[in-house]
């Protein structure tokens, strides 16, 4: 398998995770107040998947710049 393939599967695992991150905050908050004390450790796994996936779609679309 080739780099720019290893990265479209990165991206696309990432891109799952940050969906699964993005529901997990939204039903907190949809709970809140209850489990308030759970938002910094859920909103900061959030964050981290985010940055992750926005990191690897740059590596993606430049890795396909310079095809």
């Amino acid at each position: 398998m080739s780099n720019h393939e290893e990265l479209r599967k990165k991206v696309r695992k990432l891109q799952s995770r940050a969906g699964t991150a993005k529901m997990e905050l939204h039903d907190l908050a949809e709970d809140l107040p209850v489990n308030w004390t759970e938002i910094k450790v859920i909103a900061e796994r959030t964050f981290t998947v985010f940055a992750e996936w926005d990191a690897a779609k740059r590596d993606l679309a430049a890795s396909e710049n310079a095809r």
